[in-house]
């Protein structure tokens, strides 16, 4: 029986089949039952007022009484995962105001970089798979805007990786959040072509290096490494990179590591005019770029191994025929993660969301894929994830 019911009556148990008055425009993806009383806040915060319900589907709750508190993973997973989105989205206000400064000629204020990124590394120690989450929910057309916070992200995760102290993570994501701030003074003609820039437009594009170096430079209580490391982010090691053509030895640990950031990011990321790469494509072309001697190869593989085969977050397509996100990476058996099943490929249809622990199970992951193969909506497919708790 369907029955309407105010998201105050809505129950752990609950099976949603659709909302039918709220504030703003939410939407669910699939129909799903209620996992948790995160969900039922998750649905609040979007200002959902009633829903419609199956009551013939309702799962009585055993054991445990229905308004519990009790703090389960899937709820600090989804804790987590909000706190996670809005680190990211202070990160891109931010930055906005950075770009604004910057094309002014205002000295850019640190204080608010310093303060998020430091946010963002608190959030990456205590859950590192939230925020690399979101580096694959992002919008099409925020591409300048989210790439800097993304390198940010990326060179966080990859030190943690490497064990590297807390004040070097610290300066080394804010040169990160800084690294490309120069491309507020190149055309958006230029910056935004779709298609090949002829050799005069990447000329220019490359001037975008050194205005990133002078608009550091002339911020005060900038650091040296933070500086070092914006500089470098574009230095290839057999020299033939720019603005300088810093080359071998001369290129620090450091800046060997944003420039892998760098490129994974621009690689894996969808713009408005080009689809991003999956992520094991993106690691075979950083692969192929360290035998070509521009990256170092040791930190690639590091690099590889720190982001995942299979990063949290990322899409895969299963030999099932279904599509499903990446919950949990296995370090044991990391072509083996565990998933959320979520969509039949074949059929072109949402299906209940299962959770599949693939290093015991029959099923396997044949390649990962992103959304836009399957005309999908990144963000709506963790909604509708979130929704089923």
């Amino acid at each position: 029986m369907l029955i309407e019911k105010e998201l105050s009556e809505l129950i752990i148990g609950h099976y949603v089949v659709k909302i039918i008055a709220q504030e703003g425009n939410f939407s669910l993806t699939a129909a799903g039952h209620i996992k948790s009383k995160a969900v039922i806040n998750h649905l609040k915060s979007k200002k959902v007022y009633r829903v419609l319900i199956d009551d013939s589907k309702t799962r009585i709750i055993k054991n445990e009484p229905i308004e519990s508190d009790k703090v389960d993973s899937t709820v600090i997973n989804i804790e987590k995962l909000k706190e996670a989105e809005l680190i990211f989205n202070k990160s891109k206000s931010i930055q906005k105001k950075l770009f604004n400064d910057a094309l002014s000629g205002s000295v850019l204020d640190l204080s608010p970089v310093v303060e998020v990124t430091n946010k963002s590394i608190d959030a990456i120690f205590n859950s590192p798979d939230s925020l690399a989450c979101m580096l694959n929910i992002r919008e099409k057309d925020e591409y300048l805007l989210e790439h800097s916070v993304a390198v940010s992200v990326y060179i966080t995760l990859f030190s943690r990786y490497l064990g590297l102290e807390r004040d070097i993570i610290e300066q080394l994501s804010v040169g990160a959040f800084l690294h490309d701030i120069g491309k507020i003074k190149i055309s958006d003609e230029i910056l935004n072509k779709p298609g090949k820039l002829t050799d005069a437009e990447f000329t220019i594009m490359k001037t975008h290096a050194n205005h990133s170096i002078e608009i550091i430079k002339a911020t005060p209580g900038i650091s040296p490494l933070s500086l070092e490391v914006a500089a470098l982010h574009h230095e290839k090691l057999n020299g033939t990179g720019y603005p300088f053509k810093v080359a071998g030895k001369d290129i620090s640990k450091y800046g060997r590591m944003i420039a892998i950031c760098d490129i994974f990011d621009a690689l894996t990321a969808t713009r408005v005019y080009k689809e991003g790469y999956a992520h094991s494509k993106a690691f075979a072309i950083l692969r192929e770029l360290a035998k070509q001697e521009q990256l170092d190869s040791d930190l690639v593989d590091h690099f590889i191994k720190c982001v995942g085969v299979f990063p949290i977050g990322s899409l895969v397509q299963l030999k099932s025929n279904k599509l499903a996100l990446v919950k949990c990476r296995n370090d044991k058996d990391p072509i083996n993660p565990q998933v959320h099943s979520f969509y039949n490929v074949k059929n072109n249809h949402f299906l209940d969301k299962q959770e599949i622990d693939l290093s015991t199970s029959d099923d396997c992951i044949i390649k990962g894929v992103r959304a836009e193969e399957f005309d999908l909506d990144m963000a709506k497919i963790v909604e509708m994830l979130l929704m089923e708790g």
